[in-house]
């Protein structure tokens, strides 16, 4: 440690927030360059390149051939998928001194994709995966959370070619597995959701996400099945529809003049006042249609009217929103928007507006057909009551936008959800022949006809891995590393200035190293308090103190996970003595 590039810092960051960021720069494993951009410091590349060792392993083992791609690409290929207009300010695009477009890749499947075709024409050259580990670039608006956001960072990528779908499936399975292995190597507390594909395309679509409190993404579950979704893929459970029997004996919708009540509290508060809705009833925001109104575009084109209607008692989520219109981008309207409109009446918006003036009118799917309703009537202090849907109104369709909520019922009728938040370490998708499709790659089949491949794509966020085990994994005194990732297997400190014991310390490091034990030897003429505060915060699983006890024939031998210590006795046996007791 005399000779180690490492500063330690005794403070937290002050732009850091969360464990993982105030650590990692405490500790001098990384260190902020720019917003969103980091430098890898010794020890924290060590730590980087041991976590894609795994992956490496894991991805040879499903036969997968790494190559490398540049990060640095041309536009083109992007404008044949269109996700150089999809993709919006999300990445950084540049020009050559030619004045050429170039962009920093985000992901690389047009790329991969282009490679395949230049190469391979027969149906015998498949099944094929390809990845590679590399620097990506997104321009994040708000980089934080030290590397588990940030607009650099280290992912893998692979992608799988098949001639059938069956082949897509053995692959996507493969992948699926091969991440298990990995994030079970790693110690990492994940779960497997159902998510969407967004502007990747596709089909079958699956997250790993780590668990933590500070994940960005939302998830449920239901605890008696197992079912696991992220929020964007949930399918709410749709009521039965009534029939038309039913439907025929409901009352007549009718207008109510409700005075000042633009919100669904004062709606509820007038519908169960003295005069109100006079449905023999309590009412509750549930009973209400809120219809939120939107302006949208695809990527490239013009701003367009978009109502959603949902349940008063439920808030349009914008993760589910984004999700359910993407690649296009939404707005809430502003004033100008609504002076634009003037049937848009705020406060008091209905289904009957709307659908006259061929505004596209979406709707949760709890607004089903024969689903009574109070909601606006168009005018200023109007409502309607016993709105009906399918008799009174008709929506276009239905989107899935509006919030999921602790005891929803599960999609698969098991029982309630239950939400946790996560980190996303991995996506993998079935592509199917989204970009084989938009650059015509087939090869000869067996029987002398072109077959379109299919395809899988398959990512794991290398760099962002040590930030979630640095999260899931520390204590009130610093980082703490699981083996298969530990900058060194063992901190040796010397916490005793007498020559003899020095020596004999420097001596035990060689004679670790002879046995394959990565070493670190904390030799500097520090206190041993600031020592032992360094390892801890360090994180080296396996601590070996060579203190007052080296004078009794004695070291200590400490679990940074357990805090437990054992004393070792001193002799020719005792290189080998710490390497069984780490071992086992």
């Amino acid at each position: 440690m005399s000779e180690l590039f490492l500063r330690t810092l005794r403070d937290d960051p002050a732009e850091a927030e969360i464990a993982s960021h105030k650590l990692l720069i405490r500790a001098g494993y990384v260190r902020p360059i720019a917003p969103g951009l980091y430098s890898w410091l010794p020890l924290g590349l060590r730590v980087l390149r041991k976590i894609e060792r795994v992956v490496r392993e894991e991805m040879n083992a499903i036969g997968g051939q790494e190559i490398l791609f540049p990060a640095l690409l041309p536009r083109a290929p992007y404008e044949t998928t269109n996700r150089w207009t999809e993709y919006g300010d999300g990445i950084f695009r540049l020009k050559d001194r030619r004045d050429n477009d170039y962009l920093l890749a985000p992901t690389h499947e047009e790329v991969f994709t282009l490679t395949v075709k230049g190469e391979y024409n027969s149906y015998k050259d498949f099944p094929l995966t390809l990845y590679q580990i590399q620097t990506k670039y997104r321009d994040e608006a708000r980089p934080r959370a030290g590397i588990l956001r940030g607009r650099e960072f280290v992912m893998k990528d692979s992608y799988s070619y098949d001639i059938d779908d069956a082949g897509l499936k053995n692959a996507y399975h493969a992948h699926r597995e091969a991440y298990q292995r990995i994030f079970s190597r790693l110690d990492i507390d994940y779960v497997i959701v159902s998510a969407v594909s967004g502007a990747m395309g596709g089909s079958a679509s699956e997250e790993f996400l780590a668990e933590s409190p500070i994940g960005e993404d939302t998830f449920v579950r239901c605890l008696e099945s197992g079912y696991a979704a992220n929020v964007e893929a949930v399918v709410t459970a749709r009521p039965e529809a009534r029939s038309a029997e039913v439907v025929a004996g409901l009352p007549e919708a009718v207008v109510h003049d409700t005075g000042d009540t633009p919100t669904i509290a004062t709606l509820v508060e007038w519908a169960n006042g003295a005069d109100g809705a006079g449905l023999g009833r309590v009412v509750t925001a549930a009973d209400t249609l809120k219809n939120v109104l939107l302006k949208v575009r695809q990527p490239g084109g013009d701003w367009e009217l978009l109502a959603i209607g949902v349940p008063g008692d439920r808030e349009v989520d914008d993760k589910r929103l984004g999700a359910a219109l993407d690649p296009g981008e939404y707005a809430l309207l502003d004033d100008a928007d609504f002076a634009k409109h003037p049937f848009l009446v705020k406060g008091y918006i209905g289904p009957k507006s709307l659908l006259d003036n061929g505004v596209r009118y979406l709707v949760d799917p709890r607004v089903v057909d024969g689903t009574s309703w109070i909601t606006g009537a168009d005018q200023p202090g109007k409502h309607v009551v016993g709105l009906v849907a399918g008799r009174d109104f008709t929506a276009v369709g239905t989107i899935e936008a509006a919030e999921v909520r602790d005891g929803d019922p599960s999609p698969d009728g098991a029982g309630p959800l239950v939400s946790a938040r996560g980190i996303e370490v991995g996506h993998i998708f079935q592509l199917g022949r989204k970009y084989t499709d938009a650059f015509t790659v087939d090869v000869l089949g067996e029987d002398g006809k072109p077959v379109r491949l299919t395809m899988g794509s398959y990512g794991l966020g290398v760099s962002r891995l040590v930030a979630v085990i640095a999260e899931q994994q520390h204590d009130e005194l610093g980082l703490r590393w699981p083996s298969e990732v530990a900058p060194f297997d063992v901190h040796l400190v010397i916490a005793n200035k007498d020559a003899e014991a020095r020596a004999g310390a420097t001596a035990l490091a060689a004679d670790l190293d002879r046995l394959g034990i990565e070493v670190l030897l904390d030799d500097r003429k520090a206190s041993p308090g600031v020592k032992f505060k360094d390892a801890e915060l360090l994180g080296v699983p396996w601590i070996v103190v060579v203190g007052r006890g080296w004078t009794d024939g004695t070291v200590e031998l400490r679990d940074r996970f357990s805090g437990q210590t054992r004393e070792l006795a001193v002799g020719a046996g005792l290189a080998t003595g710490i390497t069984a007791a780490i071992s086992g």
